[in-house]
């Protein structure tokens, strides 16, 4: 096992997971050049690797907060690693993509941890992400969207941190639902139980046994408006100086001009040939998970095909949301906008 100083030290020790039944923090080992080998930071892509220890939470706690720690929250289906990765630039920032002890943070609440020790828990994962990967580099971190309930915690505890809420419009969140088959549609479902747990779906007017009665891309929208009044509320209360919102269509269909007005939000010192060349590099030309190539024509024409198959439940599913968001009283305008979608 490494010593406790080293883990500490040394981003390259990957703070990996909350080791809850130790209330320690476990550390692998993770080069830089690793991160952008695997979509997630998770175990399923990760592989076996190198442990150096666990380290117990009181110790993480006496390491100060480090570099510039930003988050890159999302609505899952929207470029949120195609984001971070493109984020991930030597000398300026760093993006983390999906953490898995944030993940372990949630479970703890939901199991019924007293609010103290989770926001004890929820401050050590963050003096540890925020260690630099180089001399004055920020750090980007994208949470899994299971992470969102946690959001105005997280927030609270970092009053420097800046956040982004990157968001699939409505209409494509549900394509991409219809698009990826049972899977998916199965996991919006489990995606929704967490929120019920966590009360993030009081207020929109269902009871309980609703759910039951509702399809899978019905799920899926009342998973959307959850999240998206979640970040309206938090926005709301934040600033747009602290927490601004991006459409992923706007994103995907200007990149320089998103990252550029990114840069600017998080503080991040790139200039337009910088911008420039990530914008027509690898991360918006590959796809995210297999990294295979996928232009911007080629997601269009897969969402065409979609639309043609299931256009007509979309379509009705579009105007149920309508009616459910004007009930509750969500706003479907984007909240504190980085840049509009003309």
């Amino acid at each position: 096992m490494v010593d406790t100083a080293t883990l500490l030290a040394d981003p390259e020790w990957f703070a990996h997971r909350f080791v809850e039944s130790e209330d320690a923090f476990r550390f692998m080992r993770l080069p830089r050049g690793v991160h952008g080998e695997v979509p997630f930071l998770a175990d399923a892509y990760l592989g076996e690797r190198e442990i150096g220890g666990d380290v117990p939470t009181d110790a993480c706690l006496s390491l100060p907060p480090q570099g510039p720690l930003h988050f890159l929250f999302h609505s899952a289906f929207c470029g949120s690693t195609m984001l971070v990765r493109a984020l991930d630039v030597p000398g300026v920032a760093m993006g983390l993509s999906e953490p898995s002890l944030f993940n372990d943070i949630v479970g703890f609440r939901r199991r019924g941890a007293d609010p103290r020790a989770v926001a004890r828990a929820a401050d050590a994962a963050m003096r540890l992400l925020s260690r630099p990967f180089g001399a004055g580099e920020a750090v980007v971190a994208k949470p899994s969207n299971v992470i969102n309930p946690l959001a105005p915690l997280l927030m609270a505890m970092r009053p420097a941190a800046k956040a982004v809420f990157l968001f699939a419009p409505l209409e494509t969140f549900l394509i991409s639902v219809a698009r990826k088959g049972l899977h998916c549609r199965l996991w919006v479902r489990e995606l929704l139980e967490g929120y019920l747990r966590e009360g993030v779906l009081e207020g929109l007017g269902f009871v309980s046994e609703d759910y039951f009665r509702l399809s899978d891309l019905q799920v899926a929208a009342v998973g959307w408006l959850a999240q998206h009044r979640l970040f309206t509320q938090l926005a709301e209360k934040l600033g747009p100086q602290r927490l601004a919102s991006l459409d992923a269509d706007a994103m995907l269909a200007n990149p320089a001009r998103a990252l550029t007005a990114i840069a600017r939000h998080y503080g991040l010192v790139m200039d337009d040939i910088a911008i420039a060349s990530i914008a027509n590099g690898p991360a918006f030309a590959q796809h995210s998970k297999s990294g295979a190539a996928y232009s911007p024509e080629a997601r269009a024409a897969d969402y065409a095909k979609v639309r043609d198959a299931h256009g007509e439940e979309i379509g009705m599913v579009m105007v149920w949301a309508k009616a459910v968001a004007d009930g509750a009283g969500v706003n479907l305008a984007a909240p504190n906008p980085l840049i509009s979608q003309a």
